[in-house]
């Protein structure tokens, strides 16, 4: 009996024409497309939504979409880089307080405000990034916790500038064309294009060669290094990139609430949206989004009506997701039958 395999049928046994080879997969397009119609039909959802909504819920997905981009510009740091960082916050305020005193002093005519707190959140990430990517590890997560309470300290010190620990109040409303966008549905319809314009350039970045030379160094910067690549380099560019968009997530943020407070670049800032990138899992850049999501629905909607016991309730909803999804909301995509599980992270 002969053992060679018959040439008209492939590896996966389905029959294929012997002159041809096996028969070819889906396109790249049709992949594309695949994945497209559903977030165009996501995209479509939530622009539809101040149509049907009340203004508190389009002011409160304005806050999950202001923080949902400022945690995938994080999980560009900790999950494409690996770079976990606690200080993280310096650049959103940063940024924040950028837009208000530009709004303030000179204009609030979009997208003026929110370029320029990009700007200056990437300019922050500049002057403190060359020391703070220079170690690892605990080292790190040190200097970067140092840099979010020296900005955290100046933000209070400087009140002729800043207001102190009243905050940078009096914020003018973002203008369209001369026209102040005054209404709810209105402010979200501008946060919902300046943050999907962000989320894009962050997918790009992570989906582009950079992006995959930072996912090498991340998981074996030795042998990177001695292929010729510049971790340093690699990784000051990602963490000045990362300040860049946080700093626009912290102008979107401005326009938002109309008032800054030295809190928004304290610890605890950078400590909830960190929360927020374990929660939907590292390395996904969507799952942070649903992450932040979790994080804005405890802490500002739920929370209220506990009592205040919001933080409470967010520790337990971490304990529980760390135990229960241990790769984050993410991991539960690994579960869905017939799909790939991701490749993307180290365990």
């Amino acid at each position: 009996m002969s053992v060679v395999p018959d040439s008209s049928t492939d590896a996966s046994g389905v029959g294929a024409d012997p002159r041809t080879g096996p028969a070819p997969g889906p396109s790249r397009a049709a992949r594309l497309a695949t994945r497209g119609i559903p977030l165009l039909v996501l995209l479509v959802l939530l622009a539809s939504a101040p149509l049907f909504a009340a203004p508190f819920t389009a002011n409160t997905l304005s806050r999950i979409l202001i923080f949902a981009l400022f945690a995938v510009s994080l999980d560009l740091l900790v999950g494409i880089t690996g770079l976990p960082s606690l200080g993280h916050a310096a650049y959103f305020g940063v940024g924040a307080y950028t837009a208000g005193l530009v709004s303030i002093h000179w204009t609030s005519a979009a997208p003026v405000p929110v370029l320029l707190a990009a700007a200056v959140g990437a300019l922050a990430a500049v002057a403190t990034g060359w020391l703070a990517v220079r170690s690892g590890g605990v080292y790190f997560l040190m200097l970067t916790l140092a840099i979010g309470e020296l900005v955290h300290q100046l933000a209070q010190s400087l009140s002729s500038v800043t207001g102190g620990s009243n905050g940078l109040f009096g914020i003018p409303s973002v203008r369209i064309g001369g026209e102040p966008l005054t209404l709810a549905g209105y402010v979200y319809w501008y946060v919902l294009a300046v943050a999907v314009l962000g989320f894009l350039g962050l997918w790009l970045v992570a989906r582009s060669p950079f992006g995959a030379t930072l996912r090498g160094i991340r998981d074996n910067e030795p042998r990177m290094r001695s292929l010729g690549y510049s971790p340093f380099r690699y990784k000051y560019l990602a963490f000045v990139v990362a300040g860049g968009f946080a700093g626009l997530a912290g102008g979107l943020f401005a326009a938002l609430v109309r008032i800054v407070n030295p809190s928004d670049a304290g610890f605890t800032t950078s400590a909830l949206i960190l929360l927020a990138v374990v929660l939907g899992g590292a390395g996904t850049l969507w799952g942070p989004v649903l992450g932040a999501a979790v994080v804005v629905l405890v802490r500002d909607t739920f929370g209220p009506q506990l009592d205040g016991h919001g933080p409470l309730l967010l520790g337990v909803v971490f304990v529980v997701a760390v135990y229960v999804l241990p790769r984050g909301f993410a991991g539960l995509a690994g579960l869905v039958p017939g799909r790939r599980r991701s490749t993307g992270g180290t365990a």
